[in-house]
């Protein structure tokens, strides 16, 4: 067993959480995660009302938080005090500024979750309150920014040290097996967020189709880009992109962003895509971590297996 102060503040068996990976996490999954001794996170993402609720329903009674796209959160007045009324466990905010949602977070008495890209994100969060820091790494699938985990979760952690030192540091970013829970530990983090090791797993809202395809690859075959948030039409901020698997159809328009923006015809083929589970078209969404991972077992035995591998590491055992 690993004990942190993130266990120990939470009352978890293991120092693991999964992110809240927009579309993917839903409330089935939160739950499994949460059942198997970690945190689990639905991914409210974009803000969908009605999906965000049903997600809710979805966990039942597990002891789950919500995690938002802070930039889209800012547009969603109301939102976020209608999940605060149903006593989250957490609340995740990424990709903006947290401050502007801190005080309403703070009187609901729920622990307020920040993930940074860089150091100064950190000193936003720190002023926010957060209870938890997550410093993500570039190797993250999904969005995310420049910084590698590997310089960026020591860096954040020293600030930490000296700034702020009640607050708990995760680390995320190509975390998808016990090795990088216990480089996270060496590196000064009380735990780890995992994405995509969660993503491929029986409970995640994703189609089978590209889970399999995905678990045929390696980190070689993804990569970060623009590509998918313009075919969404999704105007995302300059310093964040998003790292999915190549595919034919990110490989045509990587170079060419203004062309594939002004092609109406090629954004609705995007959308069909991705409501049918086309992944020639519609990447899978995953980090350079699907490179270790072969298997998609129920999420609630990924938080115990990782802490099992992680300690036969420390103490000089496992060997994969």
């Amino acid at each position: 067993m690993i004990s942190t102060r993130l266990t120990d503040r939470f009352g978890l068996d293991h120092p693991v959480v999964s992110a809240p990976m927009a579309r993917a996490g839903g409330g089935r999954l939160a739950a499994a995660v949460t059942a198997g001794g970690g945190l689990g996170l639905i991914g409210g993402g974009y803000c969908d009302r009605d999906w965000i609720r049903a997600e809710l329903d979805a966990a039942g009674n597990a002891a789950v938080g919500m995690g938002f796209i802070t930039w889209k959160l800012d547009q969603a007045p109301g939102l976020l005090e209608e999940v605060l009324e149903r006593r989250p466990r957490a609340v995740f905010l990424s990709f903006g500024d947290p401050v502007p949602h801190a005080a309403a977070i703070a009187g609901a008495g729920v622990p307020l979750f920040a993930q940074v890209q860089s150091v100064e994100d950190a000193r936003r969060a720190v002023a926010a309150g957060a209870a938890v820091i997550v410093a993500q790494g570039t190797e993250a699938g999904g969005h995310g920014a420049k910084r590698a985990t590997l310089t960026l979760v020591p860096e954040v952690a020293d600030y930490l040290a000296a700034a702020a030192p009640d607050t708990i540091l995760l680390a995320a970013g190509g975390i998808a097996d016990g090795r990088g829970l216990a480089a996270a530990l060496m590196l000064g983090a009380e735990g780890v967020l995992c994405g995509t090791r969660f993503w491929a797993t029986a409970e995640s809202l994703v189609p089978e189709a590209q889970k399999r395809a995905a678990l045929e690859a390696d980190g070689d075959a993804t990569l970060r880009g623009s590509v998918i948030d313009v075919a969404r039409g999704i105007d995302w901020p300059a310093r964040f992109d998003l790292r999915t698997m190549r595919n034919p159809f990110i490989d045509r328009w990587q170079g060419d962003l203004p062309g594939l923006a002004g092609n109406a015809a090629e954004k609705a083929a995007f959308a069909r895509a991705a409501d049918a589970g086309d992944i020639d078209t519609a990447p899978a969404i995953v980090g350079e971590g699907i490179g270790v991972i072969r298997d998609l077992p129920g999420a609630a035995e990924i938080p115990a297996r990782l802490v099992a591998e992680a300690e036969a590491l420390l103490t000089g055992g496992w060997r994969r």
